[in-house]
């Protein structure tokens, strides 16, 4: 017969939205259980996902800079491409980074379990690994089984490829000349982006009309016709199949009722992601697959003693957004279950890593116009015009500022250009914070770098 205990806080994941309430409450004094099916921290973001992913882009970007030697005045020729190479320095990060999270749970109190967690009722899990089952009695749940690249329903999309395949520990794929991704989200568009420096020819097929769907319009316009200049990009192409001959592949899609048939030595599919539910979750009433409804303080509606925070609600998943939110349920559950902390969902910021980058937090301008009506103010700053945009040859991108008419609070911030990931962080602290635009106005930023972007687009509206 199986043996059974009782813990405070039962997590099943170690992602982004588990382990960091796991350290949280293990040092509040809770006694914290955690299973996770890779057995070490970091999620998808670390095993196939952020982590290994910005490796890889890196690289690209060390080579696409050598295409700019003539800007700065210099000469030489182009590194060729180690596709092996490359793949082993992102696995050295990888395991670099589970070699450091295993130390952190060995210095914690948290038990940690490699394997599966079931949920068998509202009050009790069970835990199976390798070479054990037991059942698990909680006073409280999280629910943080993240995502997993999404597959079309049609006939031979099990030949396509996925991030998971393409950036996992020991991934084999050999480096494509000519790819195939279907799907202009950010996922397709961030592998197009870094396949092309490395000398790829990449193709993107698009359902709808624009890149990167929930974007401010402008910014997906011009990430669109930025990214044209170097990828074939087919908008409106619903693929209908994929097949296989040999070593090509072969895509056929509709477009403008017109069929069309394209090949390729590798299919990528980038259609985005869907919620992984934990075993058993139908036990409490929800579908598998389905994002599970939580409440702002990640409580599920129906159960407010189990948290569901990350990309298993499918409300915000990007990593950053998971580990806020794991900290937030992390907060409730230590006041007993009380709503202390709450989740800010606007003043989460999004960063996709083309190039050029492009990054957002808050309201879209679209969005300001239909809760706002004309009471807004749209101020903008051109990259044309700043000194280390032009030192580096990046004159083409923008930052822009929305701010509320009447009060001038920064309601959203949008940028296209050179270090839009970096340049998002205080803007998110602003929405956050409802920071006006007198607050961005009167701090002096650093010259030369582009962050004066932000200083000088909120003096616009408040000199």
């Amino acid at each position: 017969m199986a043996s059974e205990i009782s813990v405070d806080v039962a997590i099943i994941g170690a992602g982004g939205g588990g382990y960091p309430a796991a350290f949280f409450l293990d040092k509040s004094g809770f006694q914290v259980l955690m299973i996770d099916p890779i057995g070490n921290l970091g999620g998808n973001c670390l095993a196939e996902g952020c982590v290994p992913s910005k490796a890889v882009r890196e690289a690209s970007l060390v080579r696409a800079q050598a295409k700019k030697y003539s800007f700065f005045g210099l000469s030489g020729s182009v590194p060729s491409v180690d596709w092996k190479a490359i793949l082993t320095y992102k696995d050295n990060v990888q395991t670099t980074r589970y070699t450091l999270h295993r130390e952190e749970i060995n210095n914690s109190s948290i038990k940690f379990y490699k394997g599966i967690g079931k949920i068998v009722d509202e009050r009790k899990i069970e835990v199976i690994t390798d070479n054990d089952h037991f059942y698990v009695f909680f006073k409280y749940l999280i629910i943080a089984t993240g995502s997993c690249p999404k597959y079309l329903s049609i006939p031979g999309s099990h030949l396509a490829v996925s991030s998971h395949d393409l950036f996992k520990l020991s991934a084999s794929v050999p480096f494509p000349s000519n790819p195939i991704i279907i799907g202009g989200g950010y996922i397709g568009v961030e592998l197009a982006s870094m396949l092309e420096n490395l000398g790829a020819k990449p193709v993107i097929l698009e359902f709808t009309d624009n890149l990167v769907s929930g974007l401010d319009r402008e910014l997906s316009l011009f990430l669109a016709q930025r990214l044209k200049t170097r990828v074939q990009i087919e908008f409106g192409a619903k693929v209908e199949c994929i097949k296989k001959e040999k070593e090509k592949f072969e895509v056929n899609y509709l477009k403008n009722s017109q069929h069309y048939s394209i090949e390729s030595d590798l299919v990528i599919m980038a259609v985005g992601r869907e919620c992984v539910s934990p075993e058993g979750i139908e036990k409490l009433g929800y579908a598998t697959a389905k994002p599970l409804p939580v409440t702002n303080t990640l409580q599920l509606f129906d159960f407010p003693h189990i948290y569901a925070p990350g990309d298993v609600n499918g409300k915000s998943m990007l990593f950053h957004s998971a580990v806020l939110q794991s900290r937030v349920a992390a907060h409730n559950i230590a006041a007993g279950g009380q709503p202390l902390s709450r989740m800010d969902w606007k003043s989460v910021p999004y960063a996709v890593f083309t190039e050029p980058e492009i990054a957002g937090v808050g309201l879209t301008e679209e969005e300001a116009l239909h809760l706002y009506g004309h009471n807004i103010e749209v101020v903008k700053y051109d990259y044309a015009v700043d000194s280390r945009a032009e030192i580096l040859g990046e004159t083409e991108g923008f930052i822009k500022l929305i701010f509320d008419g009447e009060n001038k609070r920064l309601l959203g911030a949008h940028i296209a250009g050179i270090e839009a990931s970096q340049l998002i962080a205080p803007l998110a602290l602003a929405v956050r914070q409802r920071l006006d635009a007198e607050a961005l106005a009167h701090v002096a930023f650093p010259h030369p770098m582009i962050s004066e972007g932000i200083n000088k687009a909120a003096r616009t509206f408040s000199p």
